[in-house]
């Protein structure tokens, strides 16, 4: 198990209260051993003009989950926190209603760095986009 900290979905969905992922409408499903399973709706909030999920609504999905794993690995909240520095998404299928699931997994786990991976299916299981985040962890200034 690589988390430092073992919350239920259902704490992490209260810690995102009144953020953009909520205004998405994001939610965290599963936390396992090395891996975080989300979900976000292809809905007005999600859409573009064509009616299909935005791109940029792919990449909050990646970056917010990616993001949220990493502060998992954390020994301490209040030393430390985490953003994304680079992120890179191929955008592979489109969706138009429904769910979209974001699966996310470590590639590499460092002191300062850490790179995810997330990968986006649709409610049939098609591949609509793949991602890649690195995230910085840096000290809390006081």
């Amino acid at each position: 198990m690589i988390w430092k900290h073992h919350p239920t979905p259902d704490a992490i969905n209260q810690w995102n209260q009144n953020t953009m992922v909520t205004h998405l409408g994001i939610e965290i499903t599963e936390i396992g051993p090395d891996y975080i399973r989300s979900r976000m709706p292809v809905d007005h909030r999600t859409r573009q003009p064509y009616g299909m999920l935005h791109g940029g609504a792919s990449v909050v999905l990646s970056e917010s989950i990616g993001s949220m794993a990493t502060a998992l690995t954390l020994e301490d909240f209040t030393k430390w926190s985490v953003v994304g520095v680079e992120i890179s998404a191929s955008h592979l299928k489109s969706a138009h209603n429904g769910y979209v699931y974001g699966y996310t997994r470590p590639i590499k786990l460092g002191k300062t760095l850490q790179v995810w991976e997330t990968e986006i299916t649709d409610e049939s299981g098609n591949k609509i986009c793949h991602s890649k985040l690195t995230t910085m962890i840096l000290p809390v200034k006081s």
